[in-house]
């Protein structure tokens, strides 16, 4: 069965589109929608939806029902939803407070450390930061789009996080490499048939402020800046790709019960929502009861 792959930049990260079982028109499809959605969704481009809804003070002020396309309608709902399962805890209302920390500038790894950057057009006190869920969403959006376009499979990783459907290149479970945050070598792999993994990182996106202190784009709803954890790196399999991302950046804040809004901890939220997570300090690896379920060996083959 024929196998397509695409690699581009997307979203301030690089993306991987995988189509098993379709043709040329079906990969191009992917390709311009990931496109589309982050000309929609991007707060560093000032003609996108979301810098608009910003200008105007944030969706909170603005009739939803005008103007806006379909695909930030349903990004603004799972934002919402996020917000709602967390229990406050992934907060997209927080620009200002990413901005504050540093990350008023595209900081994206494509091309390293000090590729080009934009500035965040906009930053108001409740503006509406895309980047907790953005990436997920567009995976879960595009790979739906292929499989009702008739191919047998479809993968879309964007920046790490990603969402598989149907069936792999080798047609068996889609094989994922998890990144190990201290190290080269992956420090787990997992197996999907239909489902989702997201992982959030103090490792990439972090910086030097003026005053010397090491900031990142992980920012504590309680502190309104970058969050100080433990936590190098937390890892969430979900059934969609959305979802895992919010808890992926929960667990990263919260894997602990440190919270200030919540008496459960990130790993008692992920459990109760059915989802799976890793979690990895410089000395300790932590997963809750459904991880093992997903771990196969490492060996060749898997996507990263």
């Amino acid at each position: 069965m024929a196998v397509r792959e695409r690699h581009l930049p997307s979203m301030g990260s690089s993306a991987t589109v995988i189509v098993v079982g379709g043709t040329a028109p079906d990969i191009d499809h992917a390709v311009r929608r990931l496109h589309q959605l982050e000309a929609r969704w991007s707060r560093f481009l000032p003609d996108s939806e979301v810098s608009r809804l910003n200008r105007l003070g944030g969706p909170a002020n603005v009739d939803l029902s005008r103007g806006l396309s379909n695909d930030t309608a349903t990004l603004l709902a799972r934002a919402a939803e996020g917000f709602r399962i967390s229990r406050g805890r992934f907060d997209p209302y927080r620009l200002a407070e990413v901005c504050d920390a540093g990350y008023a500038e595209s900081r994206s790894n494509v091309g390293g450390p000090n590729g080009d950057r934009e500035r965040s057009t906009t930053a108001p006190r409740r503006g509406f930061d895309p980047g907790g869920i953005g990436k997920g969403l567009a995976a879960d959006l595009v790979t739906g789009e292929l499989i009702e376009r008739g191919v047998a499979g479809a993968l879309v990783s964007i920046g790490g996080d990603l969402r598989v459907r149907g069936e792999s290149p080798h047609g068996e479970s889609w094989h994922i490499d998890i990144e190990d945050p201290r190290c080269a070598d992956p420090v787990s792999r997992v197996r999907l048939d239909d489902g989702a993994v997201a992982t959030s990182s103090q490792v990439k996106r972090r910086w030097s402020a003026a005053d010397g202190t090491v900031r990142h784009h992980l920012i504590d709803p309680s502190t309104g800046t970058s969050a100080d954890s433990p936590v190098l790196s937390s890892t969430v399999i979900s059934a969609e790709a959305w979802q895992a991302e919010v808890l992926a950046k929960v667990t990263f804040l919260d894997a602990f019960g440190h919270s200030a809004v919540s008496e459960d901890t990130g790993l008692e939220l992920v459990e109760s929502l059915g989802a799976a997570a890793l979690v990895v300090t410089e000395g300790l690896e932590l997963t809750t009861s459904r991880w093992a379920r997903y771990v196969c060996p490492v060996t060749a083959g898997a996507v990263r």
